[in-house]
This record gives C-alpha cells, sequence and structure tokens, in this order.
C-alpha cells in the first residue's frame, strides 16, 4: 500500500519527464511493429479478426510479463532497487498530473483570447477535429477529456495496482495504449483493433463505475452538484456510444451544471453525441479548471477509498 501512496505521490510530484523512458512508448513500438507483421500475413477479414486477438494476448501479456521480470530482477540486487522499481512502474501508469497539465495548456490560450493557439493544445488530446472549434467547443471538448480520462489516466490503473501491483498495472496501460492504436471503427481498423476494443471496454468496466461514485463524492466534498451528478449520471451516461466513458463525462456534467455531448466532426465527419445534462448550459472556460479541480479531489478520493478497501480485505484473510 505505501508503494501504491508513493507512486501517486510520484506522478503529482514529477509526473513523466520527458528525458525518462517511458513503458508506454516502448509498447507503442511493440504494437506499430507487431500491427505491421499481422497485417502481412492476414489477408481475409477473419483472419485479421483472428490477427486482432493475437496482437491483444500478445501485448497485454509480454507487458506484464516484462515488469514482472524487471521486479524479480532488480530483487536479485536489492529490495530497494525493486520497490523503487515498483513505484516508479506504478507511477508510469497515472497521469493526473499529466492531464491537468494538458487541460491547462488550453485554458491559458482561451483566458487571452489565442484561439489559434487552444486550437493546437486541444488537438493533443482529442481525436476530433479542432481547426474550426470556437471557445465554447474547445471548452467542452476539453472538460470532456479530462472527465473522461479520469477513469483511464488514473483510477484503472490505481485499480489494477491495487490488485496485482505494478505488473497488472502496466498491463492495463498495455490495453488502453492498444485501444488508443487499434481500437478503431472505422474500414482499417475494425477487423484487426476489435479485440483490443473489446478488451478495452471489459478492462474499465467497474473502475468506470467506481469513477462515478468518486466524483459524486467530490461533488459533495466540494460543495457542488452532488445530487446533480448522480441523477444526470444515472439518467445520461447510457446514452453515450461508450459503455463506460459515458459514466464520468455524465457525472461531471451534472457536479459542473453544465451540458456536454453535441456535435464533433472527426475527418470532416460529423458525428452527433446525445447530450449529458441536456438542461444544463453551455460550459464556460472556468469549467476547464473546475474540472481538473474535480480531477485531483476525484484522485485522491479514489487513493483513499482503494486502500481502505485493501485494508479491511488484508484484515480478513
Amino acid at each position: 500500500m505505501l508503494v501504491i501512496v508513493a507512486a501517486y505521490m510520484l506522478d503529482l510530484l514529477v509526473g513523466d519527464p520527458r528525458w525518462l523512458p517511458h513503458p508506454v512508448v516502448i509498447i507503442g513500438k511493440v504494437i506499430a511493429g507487431l500491427e505491421k507483421f499481422l497485417r502481412r500475413v492476414a489477408g481475409s477479414p477473419l483472419s485479421l479478426r483472428i490477427a486482432g486477438v493475437v496482437l491483444a494476448a500478445v501485448v497485454v501479456g509480454s507487458s506484464y510479463l516484462a515488469a514482472h521480470f524487471l521486479i524479480r530482477l532488480a530483487a536479485l540486487v536489492h529490495p530497494w532497487l525493486a520497490l523503487g522499481l515498483e513505484v516508479w512502474l506504478i507511477a508510469t501508469t497515472f497521469a493526473v498530473r499529466g492531464l491537468a497539465g494538458a487541460a491547462r495548456d488550453v485554458l491559458l490560450p482561451l483566458s487571452r483570447g489565442d484561439l489559434d493557439l487552444a486550437r493546437q493544445q486541444v488537438g493533443f488530446i482529442v481525436g476530433r477535429d479542432t481547426h474550426a472549434m470556437d471557445a465554447r467547443e474547445m471548452t467542452r471538448a476539453t472538460v470532456e477529456t479530462v472527465a473522461e480520462n479520469i477513469v483511464d489516466g488514473f483510477v484503472s490503473p490505481l485499480f489494477y495496482a491495487l490488485i496485482g501491483g505494478a505488473p497488472l498495472a502496466v498491463a492495463y496501460r498495455a490495453v488502453n495504449t492498444l485501444d488508443s492504436l487499434v481500437g478503431y471503427r472505422n474500414d482499417l481498423y475494425r477487423d484487426l483493433g476489435w479485440a483490443s476494443a473489446r478488451l478495452d471496454d471489459v478492462a474499465n468496466f467497474l473502475p468506470a463505475r467506481w469513477t462515478g461514485l468518486l466524483l459524486v463524492a467530490a461533488a459533495w466534498l466540494s460543495g457542488r452538484r452532488a445530487g446533480e451528478a448522480w441523477q444526470v449520471m444515472r439518467k445520461d451516461a447510457r446514452r453515450h456510444p461508450s459503455p463506460n466513458s459515458g459514466i464520468p463525462e455524465a457525472a461531471m456534467a451534472g457536479a459542473l451544471g453544465v451540458r456536454l455531448g453535441g456535435l464533433n466532426y472527426y475527418g470532416g465527419q460529423a458525428s452527433f453525441r446525445a447530450y449529458l445534462n441536456e438542461s444544463g448550459h453551455p460550459p464556460l472556460i472556468d469549467h476547464i479548471r473546475q474540472a481538473v479541480d474535480m480531477l485531483y479531489l476525484t484522485a485522491a478520493l479514489a487513493v483513499i477509498n482503494g486502500l481502505a478497501v485493501k485494508l479491511v480485505f488484508c484484515s480478513l484473510l
């Protein structure tokens, strides 16, 4: 449990310095290499779907084994080295500081009226088209991204670290990276990426629902609309195309009293997302700051709650 706390604090204080190697970069290169190989040997849609299963299994399994092996190897040198390595590996799966920083990188130019720089910064954190976004759409996109990524940027890796330490947290990050790189429902990845997308849905199922409850608690503790967060989450979360992302987005919408969802563009194609908290008003620039505050408070509650449950569970064994 002290390893979890140390990893959490390390992420808050340091984040992901560019000069340090990051497991996600390595995982991404492995995925890219395997994708090229599998596309060469799989020609039909059925064989690509089978290749998708192989891709997910190899990447996730090798990520778990690599983390486990490195920690065991470090333990042969010194127990403290193994402990430090595990703290660092878990910290690399957390992204509270990075997510908050990315949101603030949008907030600052928006506050100054520099829409071109704000569009550039939004483009780093969303997959939708940003070149024609106005300030209101950039604000909505940022609030939605913060809410959605509370799950895969912190609560999910925390959930798996509590269960299986650094190896399982790194394995989860591999699942999330697979979904980010190949889990698209377009012509290129519909077959090869289907297994990765489904695996990500399964991996985030419980953490997303835990996050929703934590967001309601964070809203109550911060004097925001806890009751509305609960009601909007129960009523509107299912309207989101993702089985998991709608939960934190709906809870955030209710907590801040804003309306999320609406018309997005992807590769020039319009895509309408159902409104979450339709009676709320469009988010204002300051709601980005409020969403970041909710991110930090939700992450702290997740650590406290997770460690408390683990302590009770361990005491019963």
